[in-house]
């Protein structure tokens, strides 16, 4: 098996170690990766509404607001990963993002304001980070009630002229459709 130059996960792509492999990407990609591409957008958006966006340009403002979010928030996150994976944790322990946003914010604290930054950073990472996990721990069940409901997300009321047709009500559609242009061309044929 070592000859053939293939890594044992591949060559047995039903191993556990291979399907944990794939699970701990999909955690990974849903704890980090999204968090830190919505907080990109989510800090140009700010940069578009900022009182800066005049002096400075629209552009590279929102650029600016943009990359510094998504860089807070994918420190943040991955420290809160790094540390949920050295402590053994479950994905949902609070004292993640406690720890995570100490080390996060001490780190990024450091670069910007030294060594009185590190702790006012790490402060705030850890508080502020910790929320924003609390809620959406909180928000997850409420927002799962709306998403698993997929054909009752758009009911429209009785009254609407709007429809949605079957099959059979779609080509008893078309052939009215057909007829009606039919008599108006054979119309027009008629008054030339």
């Amino acid at each position: 098996m070592a000859s053939d130059g293939k890594n044992p996960d591949q060559a047995n792509p039903s191993s556990p170690s291979s399907s944990s492999n794939s699970s701990s990407l999909d955690l990974w990609k849903e704890r980090i990766i999204i968090p830190t591409l919505l907080a990109g957008v989510a800090g140009g958006g700010v940069g578009l509404i900022s009182k800066h966006r005049k002096t400075l340009g629209l552009s590279k403002i929102s650029a600016t607001y943009a990359s510094n979010f998504a860089i807070v928030t994918g420190c943040y996150c991955g420290a809160r990963e790094f540390v949920r994976v050295s402590r053994t944790g479950k994905p949902d322990d609070l004292l993640n993002s406690v720890i995570g946003g100490f080390g996060s914010g001490a780190i990024l604290g450091r670069l910007q304001g030294g060594q009185l930054g590190a702790v006012r950073y790490s402060i705030i990472f850890a508080v502020v980070g910790t929320a924003v996990d609390y809620a959406t721990l909180k928000l997850k069940p409420a927002v799962s009630k709306f998403t698993e409901k997929k054909d009752d997300w758009l009911k429209l009321p009785e009254w609407s002229p709007i429809k949605v047709l079957d099959d059979e009500a779609v080509a008893a559609k078309r052939a009215r459709e057909q007829q009606i242009y039919r008599n108006v061309h054979n119309l027009n044929k008629e008054e030339s």
